[in-house]
Parts: structure tokens; sequence; C-alpha cells
């Protein structure tokens, strides 16, 4: 292998030392207070190199840090430190040690023992590769004399050629010299704009990227031909931290080792453990005294902190820190959250107004009466005994708290805002991509994925076997058949698991209401529905938490074994495979309650069984919107706290906790050794590494359908996901920031696949809520008989209207109450909630003409209803532009910008030709007589007088 000498240490013997003579001075016994007066006359290697921000000299940054194991025998480690120890003036004690195979491994060979076979493979591919990286142009250094044992670090810097190289590659829209003016607002908008911008100064973040800014520079893809437009008076600074790891990852991605046909990237070489880890630095430490000013430090100050919950976030500051794809997924949930709260303004409203009008609500007050004397069928077989209909009454109350007028409109508001969010997001999404530079950006075709050229390999080496002569190999849908078969059975299989829990819970709440119906007093009988739903609910909610986390895993193996080309192909799959399992998983139940519980129960004397003992469940009497209200708050609420927070939280802890303890078990280091500060890439590597933002995204998808898709049972839903994200934002931050090694920043204009899947959601809530409205609640029955039924043209009498009766002499022979007389006195009638006819008619029982009158006008209030939001929505989309027409204006003027300094750069160039030819013209003779003169031109290339053109 190939190796720079400014990459590695010079062996021992070409400066004048021996080793021999290192380790008799060691055991004479050194005089301890003269070296340690010569170690603090020295200068501190560590403190040069900035704690491995830097290689060794100082002077190269560190863009990046490739991670491997290797085994190394007590006495070899004890002779490699010794000699380093005491050769500082060119290696310091944590020097890199020479590329593999070279210098120091010819004296540690009589006592290195002999490695296994994968060892020793996989030392060879880190050669190749490394030798490879060396060949690309970049620089590297190695470490394996750490703190931590068995662990050692490549560290990788690229130097400015590269960097030049690449950003031509990838065409990186970089800063030029030219500057220009932003437009500015005019008269009464610059006065508004200004009114808000000092009433708005003490909520944002004291960073200088988002300060507003006047004036902007004018971006152009970089070109090396084209230095001189771009502002290189800093060459340090020009590339920043995040751009050059962006860059050192392309060339590692690009890079391959080949050994027997195998052709390895950075990601093979990770899934086949020849390297554990590979991650770009974080800048510096980010708490402790004379720590030195860095973006993490200030992220962690001004965006990563509970105390700054109230602040805008640093989108900009974030997105030079992490990258384009974070700093956009930051920036929706920040919108996202700003949008809430007028959400959560109008859903308060509702409420309360809901509490307001409880006791004007004649349909509750009827309940409530006692003097009306209702008495109710029973509610099970042989064990419930008839009751009476006041003791529901507060139920009846807390149901018009969310089912009232008031209601109604707030599911026409909630669809105009879902619609005006994504109109918000897309605006919010081009100023970004203004600002950020990535108008014009497109997404190129990524880089294979690991899995997928081993799945290639396989293949070729397969049809090589046979003798065939094969072109480049991919893989073909025959190829993927039996992944896609298993896909589908694997979905299916899982989403009828989360059928059979659904179902399971229905059939412990029947029991459970049948046991507690015995065993209760008669005053506990009222609070028996309430107590079956509230833990049932809880149930449902631990289940809906595990499934969560199994699905996830479930998802991403199915995703693995399609064998996506490259990784935005499988960040795709992945993404909706585990939205419609865990959209399943979350939302069954409440869909259960919201439009089947209560619909197939039967009648008194012919009920609806499971199993031949058990009956179906029935709604309150106040309806099934109550109990739809208290199943998505508690899984609202409990999947937010427990799962959103205290994982995130904890589990995260809970790991740090165990690296440390495994960290210190392996730790069989002298004092001297454990006192020295830590390397940055030490402490980066014990962080938790980067796994998507797919979670993130995840659990808030998942919470807009909450707010969105069933906000007509439950108005404060947009309150608790308000509470919710302002601490998610921050928690987020501050895992980001302190917890996760520094992600490689990725190039992206907009939120992908999210954006879809929230357009989907949005028009689905619109047709949920419509069915919600009209079925779930009782507000289309107390219309039609407002309008059709009412003798005065009130409320009064609906609660008799939605009652049937039922002669307890037509009862089926053994599901008659044990204790027909538990009221006190003997029943003949009772009532049920149904339209049907009373006993008294000539069909009776049957399904009565008012039945179909209240089905026909919930018929017509959905098909009205979810025509006119969707037209309200789509007039909403129109109406609003996409692109802000500042920003328009702005991305033409960059543009006339751009076309007027190449037009000025071409005129001064054809004016130096002009001038060059003047002078040719005198100077021919001269030119003809003597030999032909260098000259240079204003682009430093040499020319003669008579290569002119050739030059311009």
């Amino acid at each position: 292998m190939r190796v720079n000498k400014k990459y590695s240490c010079l062996p021992a013997e070409e400066k004048g030392i021996h080793i021999i003579n290192i380790r008799a001075i060691e055991d004479i016994g050194y005089d301890q207070h003269e070296s340690t007066l010569l170690n603090s006359l020295s200068k501190n290697p560590d403190a040069d190199c900035k704690y491995g921000l830097y290689f060794r000299d100082g002077k190269r940054k560190v863009d990046y840090i490739l991670v491997y194991h290797y085994k190394k025998s007590s006495a070899g480690k004890t002779l490699s430190r010794r000699a380093q120890q005491n050769d500082a003036s060119v290696c310091s004690s944590k020097q890199e040690q020479p590329l593999p195979g070279k210098g120091v491994q010819l004296e540690m060979g009589d006592s290195e023992p002999h490695m296994d076979y994968h060892e020793d493979d996989k030392r060879f591919r880190r050669e190749e590769y490394e030798g490879n990286l060396v060949e690309a142009g970049l620089e590297l250094e190695r470490d394996e004399d750490t703190k931590i044992h068995g662990i050692g670090f490549v560290k990788i810097h690229a130097p400015w050629n590269v960097l030049c190289r690449e950003a031509e590659f990838l065409k990186l829209k970089m800063p030029t010299k030219k500057m220009y003016q932003i437009n500015q607002t005019h008269g009464l908008l610059k006065k508004i704009n200004s009114v808000i911008q000092k009433i708005t100064e003490p909520i944002q973040p004291k960073v200088a990227e988002h300060k507003p800014q006047m004036v902007k520079r004018l971006s152009y893809p970089f070109s090396r031909e084209k230095q001189h437009l771009f502002d290189l008076s800093d060459k340090d600074s020009f590339f920043d931290s995040k751009t050059r790891s962006t860059i050192v990852y392309e060339i590692l991605k690009r890079t391959t080792c080949t050994k027997a046909k195998y052709s390895m990237g950075i990601t093979s070489l990770l899934a086949n453990g020849v390297y554990s880890a590979a991650y770009p630095l974080h800048d510096g430490d980010y708490e402790g005294e004379n720590v030195e000013p860095n973006d993490r430090k200030l992220l962690c100050e001004e965006w990563a902190s509970y105390g700054v919950f109230y602040k805008y976030q640093p989108i900009d500051l974030v997105r030079k820190y992490f990258g384009e794809k974070i700093g956009l997924y930051f920036a929706w949930l920040g919108v996202y959250t700003q949008m809430l709260i007028p959400a959560s303004i109008v859903g308060i409203i509702v409420f309360l107004y809901g509490c307001a009008t409880v006791d004007e609500n004649i349909p509750s007050m009827e309940m409530c009466d006692q003097r009306n004397n209702i008495t109710m069928c029973p509610l099970c077989d042989k064990t419930c005994s008839y009751w009476k209909m006041s003791s529901a009454c507060a139920t009846a109350r807390a149901s018009h708290l969310f089912d009232n007028p008031a209601t109604v409109f707030f599911s026409v508001f909630m669809a105009l805002w879902a619609a005006t969010f994504m109109e918000h997001w897309k605006r919010k999404q081009m100023r970004l991509n203004y600002r950020w530079d990535l108008t014009g950006f497109e997404e190129e075709e990524d880089h294979p994925r690991a899995e997928y050229e081993a799945k290639v390999l396989e293949k070729s080496l397969r049809k090589e076997h046979k003798h065939k002569e094969t072109d480049k190999e991919k893989l073909t849908w025959k190829d993927r058949f039996p992944a896609y078969l298993t896909n589908f059975v694997g979905i299916i299989f899982m989403v009828g698991l989360t059928f059979a829990i659904v179902f399971g819970v229905i059939i412990y709440r029947i029991s459970t209401a049948a046991a507690l119906a015995i065993s209760s007093t008669p005053s506990g009988r009222s609070s028996v529905r309430v107590t079956v739903t509230a833990t049932a609910v809880i149930i449902n909610l631990v289940v809906i938490i595990i499934l969560d986390e199994v699905y996830g895993c479930i998802a991403r193996w199915l995703t693995q074994i399609e064998v996506p080309k490259t990784d935005k192909n499988f960040e795709e799959r992945l993404i909706f495979k585990a939205f419609l399992l865990k959209f399943v998983n979350a939302y069954t139940p409440i869909f259960y309650v919201a439009f089947f519980k209560g619909r197939f129960v039967g009648r008194p004397g012919d009920y609806v069984y499971i199993f031949h003992s058990f009956r179906m469940e029935e709604c309150a009497p106040g309806g099934c919107l109550m109990e739809l209200c208290i199943q998505l708050s508690i899984i609202m609420l409990g999947k937010q706290l427990i799962q959103n927070n205290l994982f995130e939280i904890g589990i995260p802890k809970m790991k740090k906790f165990i690296r440390y303890l495994k960290l210190k078990r392996r730790r069989s280091l002298d004092h001297e050794e454990h006192m020295k500060k830590k390397q940055r890439y030490e402490v980066d590597y014990n962080l938790e590494p980067f796994a998507g933002l797919t979670p993130e995204y995840m659990e808030m998808i998942i919470q807009f359908g909450f707010v969105t898709l069933f906000v007509a049972s439950f108005p404060l839903a947009p309150l608790f996901a308000l509470l919710n994200n302002i601490i998610e934002i921050r928690l987020d931050a501050k895992k980001f920031v302190t917890e996760l090694r520094r992600p490689v920043a990725v190039r992206a204009k907009d939120i992908g696949i999210w954006y879809n899947i929230l357009r989907g959601i949005g028009k689905l809530a619109v047709i949920i809520n419509a069915f919600v409205i009209s079925f779930t609640s009782d507000f289309i029955p107390r219309l039609v008989y407002l309008y059709m039924y009412s003798e005065n043209g009130t409320m009064h009498g609906f609660v008799n209207h939605t009652l049937s009766s039922f002669n307890v002499s037509d009862f089926q022979a053994g599901t008659a109450p044990n204790d027909p007389l538990d009221l006190g006195y003997e029943v003949q009638i009772c009532r049920y909630k149904d339209y049907r006819e009373p006993p008294w008619s000539e069909n009776k029982y049957d399904i009565s003409k008012d039945f179909w009158a209240v089905l026909a006008a919930r018929l017509a209030f959905v098909i009205v209803f979810q025509n006119l939001v969707m037209f309200m929505s789509e007039f909403v989309d129109w109406i609003i532009p996409d692109i802000p027409k500042d920003i328009s204006q702005q991305i033409h003027k960059e543009k006339v910008l751009m076309v007027e300094v190449f037009m000025r750069e071409e005129q001064g160039k054809l004016q130096m030709l002009e001038t060059w030819k003047d002078k040719d013209k005198k100077k021919g003779g001269n030119c003809n007589n003597h030999s032909p003169r260098l000259s240079r031109s204003r682009s430093g290339s040499l020319s003669s007088c008579h290569s002119y053109p050739l030059d311009v």
C-alpha cells in the first residue's frame, strides 16, 4: 500500500532513539522531579490539535473519522506506548500510528500474536481502502493509542484542491463576491413589520444568523475555472465544517476496495464490520469552563435548552451545523407548532361554549329529570336488571361538552386549518430554499446500497458459475418476487393481528361490564360504563406502545428483504410500511368506537351475540361520542407522554449509562493516562449514532392524525399537541446537540414523502369528521327532530322520540332479568335507544320510518359537508400562491444579476483581446525577428504573443 510520508510518524531509529535505550532508562529509574520539570516545559501536543479537532500539526482540520476494532497483545501495547511517550518531538503519547503494514509493526512482530483469518482480512481491506483514499487526494492520520483500548481511529482531512474538485462535481452553490440589496417593504407594510420586530425581539434567539439580512451574496455553482468570482480571502472558512464533511462522505461512498471481485464502499465496509463507525466531528464541547465559542455551544444555549422554549428556533444556524435535511425537519416542526396556536385557541373556545351551555341543553336536562321516570331495558342478560335513565345524567351532561353545534363549526375550521397549514409550509419552504441557495437544486441518483451490491454480486457469480456471459446485472421484479410476497403476507398478518387484539379488548369490555354489574352496589352501577371504558383504553394504550416498537422493527426487516437500490428508495419504502402499520395500530380502537360500537347490537328479544354468550356493546343513552373522546384523549396523551417523551429521554440516558459501565469495566489504564483529556473523536464515539429522521417525523404525523381526524369529538386535541410540541422541539434539539453523533449533512429542498402523507391525512380528515358528526354524534337526529317532529319548535321531547318501547313478555327464554323487581316495582314496558315500531304496532319491532328519515339526513350531510369543505380547501390552496411574490422577484433578480456578471466578464475579455491585438500590430516585427516572449494573462496562465486567441 502506498503511504504518504507526511501522514505517518517516522520510525524511532531514524530519529536517533533506540527502543532498547528507552527501556533501559526506565529500568534504571529516571529522576521523577526532572521528568516532571521536562514535561511541564514541553508543549502539550493535545492542546495544539485542540484535542482531536485537528491533525497533530495543529493546522489540518479533521473532517471525518473512521473507527475500527483491532486486536493487540498486552506486550505490544506496552512497547508501543513506551516508544511513543519518549518520542514527543514528532509523535506524542497519542500520536498517530503508521498506516497498516508499515513502521512500528516490524518492531512488534515478535510479540504480536497470530490473528485469525477474519481479522487479517479486515486489516487488508482497510489497508487497500485507505490507500485508495490517499490516492483520491485525502490525507489520513491514525491513532490507536487511545483511552478506549481495542479501538483505532483514522482521521481524514480534505485539502483545498480536493474540496474544490468535489464541490464542482457536486455542483455546490457557493457565495460569490457580488452582493445585492434585498427588496424591502415600503409604506404601511414597512411600519407594520418594524412594529412586529420590536414586539417579537424578546423571543428572537441571540444568534447572528437569525437577524434579518439587508444584503445577500449572489450564489453560483462552484467552478475551479471561475474561482475569481468567489470570495477566497479566507480559504479555511470558505467551506464550513458541514460542507467539508459532506464532501468527504461523498468520496468515502465513491471509493471502493476490490478484492476477489468484491467491490466495497464505506457502506459495505461498515455493514461487514471492517469499520465499526464513520462520522464527522462535533465542533467542540458544549459545556464546561474555558470552552471556546463554537456553533455547538451556541446551539445548546439558544436552542437545545428548556429555558428558551418561548423563543423562535435559530433555523439558519441549525442548517449551518446539521445540514438542510435536518434544518427542514425542525423548520417544519416549528411551523406546525405555530399553526397549532390558533387551532388551540378556537378549540378552547368551543370547549368553553359547551361548558357554558350545558345547563341550557334540553336533551340532557330531560335525561337528568327524575320525574320522567323512564325505565331502560337491561344492559346484559339475566344478571343485569332494569335501570333508570336518570342514572346516566353525568354521562349525558359530559357528552354535551363535546357534542354541541360548535363542534360542527370546529370541524370545518380544522379542515380549512389543515389546508392553510400545508400552503403556509410550502411558502416557508420556498423562503428557506431561497435563503439556503437551494433554488434549482435537483437530487441526483444516490450510490447503490451495500446490500444491493452484494445481492447483484451474488446473482452475477451464480450466472458465471453456469458459464453464461452477462452484461451488468441488476435486480428485477422476479428476483424480488419472494420478498414482495413476504411483504404482502406480513402486512396482512400484522393488520389482522391488530384487529384480533382490538376484538380481544371488546370481549374484555363485555365480560367485565357483566361481571361488574353482578358485584357492584346499586350506587356503583352507574359508573360501570366509565370504569370499563377507562380500563379498556389503558389496555389499548399499552398494546399500541408495544406494537409500535414491534411494527417498526418488522417494517425495517420487510424493507431490507426487498433490497432497494438506493438509500432514498429504502427510506421511502420503510416510511410507507411503518406508517401503514402504525396508523392501523393507533387508530383501529378509535375507529371501532366511532363507527362500529352500538351499530350491530340488535334489539331486546333479538340481540346479536358473540360466541353465543356475550352481547354486543351498546352506546350510552347520550351516544358514543363521549366514549370516543375518552378513548382519543387517553391514547393521544399517553402515547405522547410515555412513548414520545419518556422513551426519548429515558432510553438514551440508559444506553449512555450502559456504555459508561462497559468502558469503566474495560478501562485498565494508569492514573496518568486516566487523567488525560479525551480527544474529540473519542468523546463522539461514545455518543449514540444517528438513526435518521423517520422516527421523529412518524410521531409527529401520527399526532397530526389525532389533531385532524377525530377533532369533532375532542376539540382540546390541538391544545395538548401544542403543549407536547413545545417540549418536543427542545427535547429533539437537546438530543441532536448532546446525545447523538453529528450526522452527515444532506442537501434537500423539501420534506419528501411526508408532505404527501400530510396531504392524504388532511383529505381523509374531512371524510372522517363528516361521518363522526353524522353517525357518531346526535347532531343530525336533533336537527331532524327540530324541523320535522317538534310540536313547538324546541328540543322538548327529543329523548323520548329517540327511544323505542319493548314489552318485557317478549324476552327470549333465559334472557330476562333474574331480579325483575330490583327497582321496587314490576316493569311491563322498558325503553331502548333505536327507531323501531312499538310492540302494539302491527309490524312490531320493525325499523320505523323515522330511522330512514334520519339516515337520509345523515347521508345528505356527509355529501354536503365533504364537498363543501373540500371545495373550500381547494379554494384556499388556489388563492394562496406556493411561491411568495417577494421570493419570486428575488430569484428573478439573482438570475439577472448573474447574467450581468458574466456579460461584464465577457466584455472585459473582449477589451483585453482588442488591446492585445493593437499591441501585436505595433510589435509584429519584433515577434517575427525574435523568439516568442511569454506574457502572463490575468487568469495567471502563460501564453506567447502568438497564442493569445487560444488563451482567451
